[in-house]
């Protein structure tokens, strides 16, 4: 049959391998296509966070140099500190070619009145000299007001640092310092850099607090970055091939092993052993599927010695009633009624056991329903020993009934009298020599308790799961030819269950066997 799945090997082979793939797409994702931008992201906050550590040290500190200094240099950064007209008071710079020692005095005056606009703190993001020709445009930028350099066509020019009618400041670069360049150079290209600057309050003087940060990678920390990338990409590729092939190999195996088993035992092979042990929920379905084929090869067993016994019992009352019969048509004056009598036992015998393999099939199928009522079950009992009584008389066989006082039971009287005579037929099938069973009737506490006890083999330990399904009848204990199916016991189960009734057996090796079940006398 032509399957249009993918098989499981495939299956897990193709995962391991897009899984290898996507792994490596985020990769590249995240460490080359927006390694900028979260450098950027990270450089900031980190950039902020010294921001707010040298201030609290200036403020709490008579002597902060060390630690500034420490803090730069654990995080490659320059912290440049002037008072309010911009001479220096400290200056660590752990930045390749950092310029802020040297950073000019009209761009320092910039800074520091873009603070003062902006409440006591700037930001001021650049890269190369383009943040000079930027300023000279708008020193203010989140506030979009545009400033022309000087000499544009016939306009007013207000002086430098003159206030204007919207309240902004004008700012011109003078003409000697727009060849002065403030920039941060890695390699050959210009790097993105940023300049928090934030007016600080100290013993009733302004100190300015500048903390630059480079916000571009170095060029030969990617380009590393990508070519390590690049063999690890190689190498991982080859791994997650090989170790998808490997792995989905080795899972498919099991798989593989079971399927092929299980197919031996749909068709029939009860002897298949499923050995595969490599993952816990492998070893449990193997450990499953052995015991199904037990089940399985034990129920096969027992439907064959089903089909030879009904095969025997119909057999032997069918050869009787025709041998009887045939006599009674051929021989004058057989026509008696103890040959007509041998006729009608047999019939009821064929008739019972018809009977029993129709009701284990309505009970199986759940046709079957009780009618409970109140009734007497003590004297039902009776009336079942009192079937017994020719085998008591011809055959010498004991069977003793016990109990203290009458019982009204609620439950289904005819369904109840035929558990009680299948588990007393059963004991004296299997009785001991002494060809003796025993029946009690015990109440406790509300329950009613009847036990049937032989005192043959018992049932082997082993055997005692089983006593109860169909088919079962154990030929190696019985003292007297059985006559049955081994439906007896299987239709005493269902009932009992269809009751609500506890039920049981307790048996030690060749001393006989104990069947009881127990019903709630109250059960409103």
């Amino acid at each position: 049959m032509k399957s249009s799945r993918i098989s499981i090997k495939w299956k897990t082979f193709s995962i391991f391998l897009i899984f290898a793939i996507v792994l490596l797409g985020v990769l590249w994702f995240f460490q080359i296509v927006y390694l900028k931008d979260f450098y950027k992201i990270i450089k900031r906050k980190e950039t902020e966070h010294v921001l707010n550590q040298v201030e609290e040290l200036l403020i709490s500190e008579d002597d902060p140099t060390e630690d500034i200094e420490k803090i730069a240099a654990s995080n490659n950064l320059s912290v440049y500190i002037t008072d309010s007209e911009g001479n220096p008071l400290y200056n660590a710079e752990y930045i390749s070619n950092s310029q802020m020692s040297s950073l000019p005095q009209f761009l320092f005056s910039l800074f520091y009145e873009q603070a003062v606009a902006n409440g006591g703190e700037a930001v001021i993001e650049y890269k190369g000299s383009e943040m000079q020709r930027n300023l000279a445009k708008d020193p203010f930028p989140e506030q979009n007001v545009p400033l022309e350099e000087p000499g544009q066509a016939g306009e007013d020019i207000p002086a430098e640092g003159e206030e204007q009618a919207d309240g902004k400041i004008a700012y011109t670069i003078p003409k000697e310092k727009k060849e002065e360049q403030f920039r941060q150079n890695i390699g050959n290209d210009m790097a993105e850099s940023v300049i928090y600057v934030r007016i600080i309050e100290k013993d009733g003087t302004e100190e300015v607090l500048m903390v630059n940060s480079v916000l571009t990678p170095v060029d030969a920390t990617v380009s590393t970055l990508k070519a390590q990338l690049g063999i690890i990409s190689a190498i991982m590729v080859i791994v997650a091939f090989g170790l998808a092939a490997i792995t989905s190999r080795r899972i498919s195996k099991a798989i593989i092993s079971l399927n092929h088993g299980a197919k031996k035992l749909a068709a029939g092979d009860y002897s298949v052993n499923f050995n595969s042990r490599d993952y816990k929920e492998v070893a449990e379905l193997s450990d499953t599927l052995n015991y199904t084929a037990t089940e399985l090869g034990k129920t096969d067993s027992f439907q064959k010695e089903l089909i030879a016994n009904v095969s025997h019992d119909l057999r032997t009352p069918l050869t009787m009633i025709k041998g009887y019969a045939e006599v009674m048509r051929d021989i004058p004056g057989e026509n008696t009624p103890e040959n007509v009598q041998v006729i009608i036992d047999e019939t009821e015998r064929l008739t019972g056991l018809v009977n029993d393999m129709l009701d284990i099939s309505k009970l199986k199928a759940g046709t079957i329903t009780i009618q409970p009522e109140e009734y007497n079950i003590t004297e039902s009992i009776r009336h079942v020993l009192e079937r017994y009584n020719k085998l008591r008389e011809v055959e010498g066989y004991t069977i003793d009934f016990i109990y203290d006082d009458e019982v009204i039971v609620y439950a289904d009287e005819q369904k109840m009298y035929q558990v009680l005579y299948n588990l007393v037929n059963n004991a004296i099938n299997y009785t001991g020599d002494d060809k003796k069973v025993t029946v009690i009737q015990k109440v406790t506490d509300d329950i009613l308790r009847i036990e049937v006890i032989d005192t043959g083999e018992g049932v082997k330990q082993e055997d005692i799961p089983y006593v109860w399904d169909r088919y079962y009848k154990d030929k190696s204990a019985h003292k007297r030819a059985i006559q049955g199916t081994g439906l007896g016991l299987s239709i005493v189960k269902n009932v009992l269950e269809l009751h609500g009734a506890r039920y049981g057996v307790s048996s030690v090796q060749g001393q006989g066997a104990t069947f009881w079940f127990e019903l709630q006398l109250n059960p409103f």
